[in-house]
């Protein structure tokens, strides 16, 4: 039984230790979770219903006010469209996510919910806790009420995204209209207790310390103690192109993201997925992640709006990522949203 990290103990090898050092101990544990040597993906598309949103985070460079010119909500012809060709180029699940629209309410989200199942055998992955927040604030619903209700129109899975960093003081600065880290916290809580599966995310770079970045470590470490409910964590790097906040902070850099990755390897010890994020570091960074803790590759992402609208586009194939896993000394498999595998890829499936 190994000893757990303490927070102290993360701060200080978050400050102190070599990052190759520190990539090496997180290597160590990715192997003795997944010793096959078996790196993940998902082929899925991420389907934004709108891009209006009354919460205006600084560091969004996607959302829209209701009244824009280019604010937009999806059409339900749109929607199918997307799904479809999701399905067409085999893929498993759609992410449905959106800004926080003042002028929808609980129907449009169960009705996009049903549209989708009643036309496709696909894992719907959507609604990120402040989407949850906010439909159940505006039908007038608990969290517990409104989860049930998207479970019931269709919803299999939450994402962890509108985590940010689960600081309080981080958040005030950064996103002062967004729900508070308890919050986010309790939507997660809730939605394990109806079991639902959901992911957990941070993005760091912004504002945020080390201490902070621990306290967001420990804050999903303890709720997973507790419901186990957490399929993957994700970190990524906030890119500030076109964003308020970007004006105001520097980049973080490949290294940053690294620490941050392996540091959050080292200290979840309750959840077994890593997940390397190509789409804000690109093929070639999230292919040395492979060896800084991460054991899978996300998503074949076939369509990606927010980090774009930040002015951050990787694109990337299924062939493609599954050429960058082996080239990385890798078994690549498709996996589908709860971790089970789909199919295993041999060396020769991607000819050149």
């Amino acid at each position: 039984m190994h000893r757990r990290l303490t927070k102290d103990e993360a701060i200080e090898l978050y400050n102190v230790m070599p990052v190759l050092r520190l990539g090496q101990m997180a290597d160590s544990i990715r192997k003795t979770l997944h010793p096959q040597a078996t790196v993940t993906f998902i082929v899925d598309r991420n389907i934004n219903y709108t891009n209006v949103c009354i919460n205006r985070c600084s560091f969004c460079a996607f959302y829209r006010d209701e009244n824009a010119s280019d604010g937009y909500v999806i059409e339900r012809e749109e929607l199918l469209r997307k799904v479809q060709e999701t399905v067409d180029l085999g893929g498993t699940q759609v992410l449905l996510q959106g800004g926080l629209h003042p002028s929808l309410d609980l129907s449009f989200y169960t009705g996009l919910l049903t549209a989708i199942k009643e036309r496709f055998a696909i894992n719907i992955h959507g609604f990120s806790p402040p989407e949850i927040h906010y439909i159940a604030q505006i039908a007038g619903l608990s969290t517990h009420e409104t989860l049930l209700m998207l479970k019931e129109a269709g919803l299999d899975s939450i994402p962890g995204g509108g985590a940010e960093v689960l600081s309080d003081r981080v958040r005030h600065r950064i996103s002062p209209r967004k729900i508070n880290s308890s919050q986010w916290l309790d939507v997660m809580r809730q939605a394990h207790a109806i079991g639902m599966r959901t992911t957990a995310t941070m993005m760091f770079g912004t504002i945020e310390t080390a201490e902070d970045i621990v306290e967001h470590l420990d804050a999903i470490r303890r709720l997973q103690d507790d419901t186990g409910g957490f399929t993957a964590f994700i970190p990524w790097s906030f890119q500030g192109g076109n964003s308020e906040l970007g004006k105001e902070v520097s980049p973080s850099t490949a290294v940053d993201y690294l620490r941050v990755l392996a540091l959050s390897r080292i200290y979840i010890d309750n959840i077994a997925n890593i997940q390397a994020s190509w789409v804000t570091q690109g093929v070639k960074m999230a292919q040395v992640a492979l060896r800084f803790g991460a054991n899978d590759f996300g998503s074949t992402m076939i369509e990606e709006n927010v980090v774009k609208a930040a002015g951050v586009s990787f694109k990337t194939s299924k062939d493609d990522i599954i050429r960058a896993i082996q080239a990385a000394g890798f078994r690549a498999a498709q996996r589908d949203t709860y971790y089970n595998i789909l199919q295993y890829f041999s060396p020769s499936h991607c000819k050149e």
